[in-house]
């Protein structure tokens, strides 16, 4: 039993709170969710990640440093093009570290799913201005129903696509051409040992990101536009008339001229389930206006379906409305073998 400060015992109901002792201990500091804002922070462009470390360029001096992402920023994730804030080591010293504390709102996200049935979207490249879809026109074939994809990407992201047609010492880029026209997307074509000004000007100052399945002369491009850039290059295989994966992952290259090329690793699918079926019609300008004449509801796989007929009249190629089916089909479970 205790005693009061005149020596006298207490009683059990003569305690107060005065009379218990607190130890300062664990979870005794009130909790915030105030955060440190940074101010002094260096600005910086992602311009390459492996495994959790992310290549930096200081907007401030151009040193280009390696960082990890701070803890404060929790799931938010960081993708090559992203423009962030970094505190700690920003020197550019050998084994230095500093940390990302803030990931600067972005003006574009390139996004892809595995499948048209995945619910997971894997972002690629982040505040690119132009997507460059790079195709072959002969070893490997041409891919139309691939290119329509990338475009339908582009369109949700609301970034300026860019054909680049390659090989064209292989095979003539008329007909290919030809099928795009009514889109209006622009295009280059470029060939071995060929000159590069067109595609130099249409990358000029932009942030471009280059797309493509394996095989179609990208790293080629790359190599050609940034002479240190050093990329990996590979055949096509003879027999099944694909490329081998050589870059494995994006990297941001700076031009000489000025501007950005993100090189991103050869692709074989491109799902597209995180896009709305609105914007995959919206992104089909030359099959889209049929669509008023549809029934309600129709899902434009049917016979109802408004347009066959549009095709039928000459408004549009019967590829293109054959792409655009296999990909609604493919959305709801059926498999693009293309």
């Amino acid at each position: 039993m205790g005693t009061d400060a005149g020596g006298r015992p207490l009683r059990r109901r003569e305690y107060d709170e005065d009379d218990v002792r607190v130890r300062p201990g664990k979870g005794s500091r009130p909790r915030t969710r105030r955060r440190p804002a940074h101010e002094n922070a260096v600005a910086g462009f992602v311009v390459g990640v492996d495994r959790g470390r992310y290549t930096c360029l200081t907007a401030s001096t151009g040193e280009t440093i390696v960082a990890m992402k701070a803890r404060e920023l929790g799931r938010k994730g960081i993708v090559v093009g992203d423009r962030v804030a970094l505190v700690g080591d920003v020197s550019g010293r050998p084994d230095s570290l500093a940390r990302v504390v803030r990931v600067e709102p972005r003006t574009s996200m390139l996004r892809r799913t595995a499948d048209d049935t995945d619910d997971v979207e894997r972002p690629v490249v982040a505040n690119a201005d132009q997507l460059v879809i790079v195709t072959a026109l002969a070893d490997p074939e041409p891919r139309p129903r691939m290119i329509d994809r990338i475009l339908v990407a582009a369109f949700d992201a609301e970034i300026d696509p860019l054909l680049c047609l390659t090989k064209a010492d292989l095979a003539p880029p008329d007909e290919f051409v030809a099928l795009y026209a009514p889109l209006g997307v622009p295009y280059v074509v470029v060939q071995k040992g060929g000159s590069l000004d067109a595609l130099r000007e249409a990358l000029d100052g932009r942030v471009s990101v280059l797309v493509g399945h394996s095989g179609v002369g990208k790293s080629t491009l790359v190599n050609a536009l940034v002479p240190d850039a050093d990329r990996a290059v590979a055949h096509v295989n003879p027999v099944t008339g694909r490329g081998r994966h050589t870059s494995t992952s994006a990297v941001a290259l700076e031009l000489p001229e000025g501007g950005w090329i993100i090189d991103t690793p050869g692709v074989r699918s491109f799902g597209l389930a995180h896009v709305s079926v609105e914007t995959v019609l919206a992104s089909f300008p030359d099959l889209s206006p049929s669509t008023v004449h549809c029934p309600k509801g129709c899902n434009h796989l049917g016979e109802e379906c408004a347009l066959p007929a549009w095709v039928e009249s000459g408004q549009a190629d019967p590829a293109r409305l054959q792409s655009l089916r296999r990909l609604l089909a493919s959305r709801e479970g059926t498999p693009d073998e293309d």
